[in-house]
């Protein structure tokens, strides 16, 4: 079993940065693939980005691309997301999922709210 714990979110303005952090319990973490996805009001929930068990191989989605980056640190079972150049359309609640890119997405946070102002 993993919990997923995120903490980063909140209110910036189009152009900013925000860096969202998903903390994970259990020691298992480090065998565990990561991502993040997005739900915007009115919208599904969209794939944002993902980075494998050992941090070699990362995947973005085109709308995020050049602007956010994944990246984990094992010893800390955390994985984040930095966020640059922040636009309106990148508003919306941001979830960790952990699981196997191949297959599923066993485990998901609580979701944390980003907000970009015009």
């Amino acid at each position: 079993q993993v919990q997923l714990v995120e903490s980063g979110g909140g209110l910036v303005q189009a152009g900013g940065s925000l860096r969202l952090s998903c903390a994970a319990s259990g020691r298992t973490f480090r065998y565990y693939d990561m991502a993040w996805f997005r739900q915007a009001p009115g919208k599904e929930r969209e794939f944002v980005a993902s980075i494998r068990w050992s941090g070699g191989s990362t995947h973005y989605a085109d709308p995020v691309k050049g602007r956010f980056t994944i990246s984990r640190d094992n010893a800390k079972n955390t994985v984040y997301l930095q966020m640059n150049s922040l636009k309106p359309e990148d508003a919306a609640v941001y979830y960790c999922a952990a699981g196997s890119i191949s297959a599923n997405w066993d485990y998901w946070s609580q979701g944390t709210q980003v907000t970009v102002s015009s």
